[in-house]
């Protein structure tokens, strides 16, 4: 059975998106992140949480601003 994980996008009213994992583990958070991250261009930032030392992952991730996006399942 597939792992569940949960990620968070905000996007802000310059355009900035924000995406953040929650309940994943290890390197499953960049996996689970990988495509939406290359549809939606460069990563300016990466910060890993203080639950990444304890073993609970949360990574939050900076994609720069873009003017439109459209994404579409593969």
């Amino acid at each position: 059975m597939a792992e569940y994980q949960r990620i968070e996008y905000r996007i802000g009213p310059d355009g900035q998106i924000i995406e953040t994992v929650m309940d994943g583990l290890g390197s499953g958070c960049l996996a689970a992140t990988q495509a939406m991250e290359q549809a939606l261009g460069e990563v300016e930032q990466r910060q890993f949480k203080p639950e990444y030392e304890a073993g609970a992952e949360v990574e939050t991730t900076t994609l720069p601003a873009i003017a439109s996006q459209s994404i579409s399942p593969s």
